[in-house]
């Protein structure tokens, strides 16, 4: 594993995207709690991507328009429908769900951010290959390898985000027109988010 993949990496994951807006909405709704499930969620997200990359099935996607446009389509509903609930919200999460259960909505959405993107196949198509050798002999296992460093840096990145949001929350939830603005912001950038999407080319 080089430099160039870490620094590389670093750059990617700290640039701000669905995910990160995510766990960002996830921090102000419940707290430091909430951040750290939605950046699991958002690491978990990320691993169909990686093992499609892998095994060379982010190919097809790239080289099948419909299946391509399918997945782009349902990641822009999704993101609009995120926007929405934000939008019409009081708190950027609803936490009077028994934990447990709250957790798994927590991450079954981070999930299917990352999941209903299918810019992230190609994009880990075109970008793990660069740091593998051609000479390698076990290049799967190498790949493997950078995935993980790649969901740590995911992990650790969007947690530092979390948790930065997560102070801010008391006096947000102290002040409901502030939360309201909060929401209509987030909701905003999922908005955007969804319009990047509705952009992309394969």
């Amino acid at each position: 594993m080089s430099l160039d993949f870490l620094l590389t990496t670093l750059i990617i994951v700290a640039t701000p995207g669905t995910g990160a807006l995510y766990t960002l909405a996830a921090a102000l709704g419940g707290g430091r709690r909430s951040a750290l499930i939605a950046a699991f969620g958002c690491t978990l997200g990320i691993i169909p991507h990686m093992l499609a990359a892998a095994l060379g099935l982010a190919a097809l996607v790239a080289a099948e328009p419909r299946l391509f446009e399918l997945i782009r389509f349902a990641g822009i509903a999704y993101l609009v429908w995120m926007a929405i609930g934000l939008w019409r919200s009081g708190l950027a999460t609803d936490t009077a769900a028994e934990p447990r259960r709250e957790a798994w909505r927590i991450i079954r959405k981070a999930v299917l951010i990352n999941l209903l993107n299918p810019k992230l196949s190609v994009f880990f198509l075109a970008f793990l290959p660069q740091f593998v050798q051609a000479t390698d002999p076990s290049p799967l296992k190498t790949m493997a390898g950078l995935s993980l460093v790649f969901m740590a840096a995911t992990f650790a990145v969007f947690a530092l985000y979390g948790m930065a949001a997560a102070t801010m929350r008391q006096g947000l939830v102290t002040r409901p027109h502030r939360m309201r603005l909060v929401n209509r912001i987030l909701s905003g950038g999922f908005l955007l988010m969804a319009g990047k999407l509705a952009l992309a080319q394969r």
